[in-house]
């Protein structure tokens, strides 16, 4: 599988469509269930993307049920067997956990990041990472090596065809957080300006000065993704002290997005965010 295709995505969109056809079929959890003889706990898991590796077997049962047959069919079936799949970052499973973000970023084809701290993990040099992972122990105890590695592999979703649109709001305290020790924020404040002045990379950097003052970001970060396939909907991450945290109602998704474009309103443009973060490099 192409590392922008991600069966994380792909189970997501799988219970999209096994939810669409019960309702299609005019049935109820307990009808499909009962006449396949099957727990009502199973199809609720796997229409609510509970699963982990969907079984093919009773993907076709249902498909059998709903009586879906020719090209259909072989669709789903490939969608079923791409969403078994396992992703890239399965490698680094030890330091992403069952955290599912970069799963999502994989196949987004926008990821819309407000940071009010630290710099987007999508563009964080390896120095500010490393940085990072020293200030942020975890456990179990995950070298920072090791977690630097991770966060570089992560960042090449950025490189190559159908890279996403990212659009980043950064708080400028953030700016002044980088250690200066090292270089590490020399390096890791030139590598925005680089992002932000490429003109092949699709990647929006914006500052919100200190003179923005209360703002509508102040709950905290937060990061919202869409991807090129309608029936793929948008979601909203959070990330807590622990597991991050998934939205998909369409009213929450639709109140982050204006909360985003808010921060966007009040930010530096792109120009005038460029020139703040040339001043504050040049002060280093």
């Amino acid at each position: 599988m192409s590392r922008r295709h991600s069966p994380t995505v792909r189970r997501r969109r799988l219970s999209a469509v096994l939810r669409q056809l019960r309702r299609d079929h005019g049935s109820t959890l307990e009808t499909v269930t009962a006449d396949l003889e099957w727990s009502r706990g199973r199809l609720a898991h796997m229409e609510g993307n509970k699963w982990t590796r969907p079984d093919v077997g009773n993907i076709r049962q249902l498909l059998d049920h709903y009586g879906v047959e020719g090209g259909e069919r072989e669709a789903i079936l490939s969608l079923a067997r791409q969403a078994r799949e396992k992703g890239w970052w399965t490698r680094f499973k030890d330091v992403f956990g069952s955290d599912p973000l970069v799963g999502f970023e994989s196949e987004a084809s926008m990821i819309s990041t407000y940071q009010p701290i630290v710099v987007p993990g999508l563009l964080q040099t390896e120095g500010y990472a490393a940085a990072i992972a020293r200030a942020t122990p975890t456990e179990p105890a995950v070298g920072v090596d090791r977690r630097v590695e991770a966060r570089m592999a992560r960042n090449e979703v950025l490189i190559g065809e159908g890279a996403p649109t990212v659009r980043a709001v950064i708080d400028e305290s953030a700016l002044h957080r980088i250690p200066v020790e090292g270089g590490v924020a020399e390096g890791q404040i030139r590598h925005l300006i680089e992002q932000a002045e490429d003109a092949d990379a699709d990647v929006t950097v914006q500052v919100l000065p200190f003179s923005a003052g209360l703002h509508p970001g102040i709950a905290g970060s937060f990061v919202v993704l869409d991807f090129p396939d309608a029936l793929d909907a948008p979601v909203v991450y959070l990330e807590p002290r622990t597991d991050g945290l998934f939205l998909e109602g369409p009213q929450e998704v639709a109140a982050y997005r204006s909360v985003f474009d808010g921060l966007q309103e009040l930010a530096l443009s792109q120009a005038e965010s460029v020139r703040r973060m040339k001043s504050i490099h040049d002060g280093l």
